[in-house]
C-alpha cells in the first residue's frame, strides 16, 4: 500500500500568493505612469475608471490607500475607491448599493478641499450628485449606467 502525504498550504501563505497575483497584475496596468509627479496608482485609477474599468480602478488604488491607513490622504483615496466601487454595482446592476456607495464617497471626499491631489472635487461631487440623482428618479428600477454617458474624471494639469 502506497503512502499519500498531504501537504496543507497555511493560509497566510495562500493569501499572500493571491496578493502577490493581483500586485503582479496591478504592477503591470500602471507601469506607464511610474515616474511622474504622481503616484503611479494614482494616475492608473484615472486611466483604469475612465475606461469603465471601474474594478481594476478601485484594485488600482487599494494598494495605495492601504499604505496611507495613517497618513492625510486616507480618507480621500477610500472615497475613490468607494466611487469606484458604486460603478461597479452599476455594472452589476445593483443599484441600491451603488447609491450607498456614492453616498459614502461623498462624505469620505467632502473631508477634503476643493482641488485635492489636482482632482477638482467638487466636479466629482457633482457626479457623485448626478448619479445618486439618476437612480432616484428612476425609483432604482432603471440603471443610469445603461442609457447615460460613461462617467469620466479628469486631474488638472496632468
Amino acid at each position: 500500500m502506497g503512502c499519500v502525504v498531504l501537504l496543507q498550504i497555511p493560509v497566510s501563505l495562500r493569501h499572500a500568493e493571491q496578493v502577490s497575483h493581483k500586485s503582479a497584475k496591478i504592477a503591470a496596468m500602471i507601469d506607464g505612469f511610474r515616474g511622474r509627479e504622481l503616484d503611479a496608482h494614482y494616475l492608473g485609477y484615472f486611466e483604469c475608471f475612465n475606461r469603465q474599468l471601474f474594478f481594476e480602478a478601485h484594485d488600482v488604488l487599494e494598494e495605495l490607500w492601504l499604505a496611507q491607513r495613517q497618513g492625510a490622504n486616507y480618507s480621500f483615496y477610500k472615497g475613490l475607491i468607494q466611487l469606484a466601487g458604486a460603478f461597479v454595482h452599476l455594472q452589476k446592476n445593483r443599484l441600491r448599493p451603488a447609491a450607498a456607495l456614492f453616498r459614502l464617497a461623498e462624505d469620505n471626499l467632502l473631508k477634503y478641499p476643493p482641488v485635492h491631489e489636482r482632482l477638482d472635487r467638487d466636479r466629482v461631487l457633482g457626479l457623485i450628485s448626478e448619479w445618486r440623482a439618476r437612480l432616484v428618479s428612476g425609483a432604482f428600477e432603471v440603471n443610469p449606467l445603461l442609457t447615460d454617458p460613461d462617467p469620466h474624471l479628469d486631474l488638472t494639469g496632468v
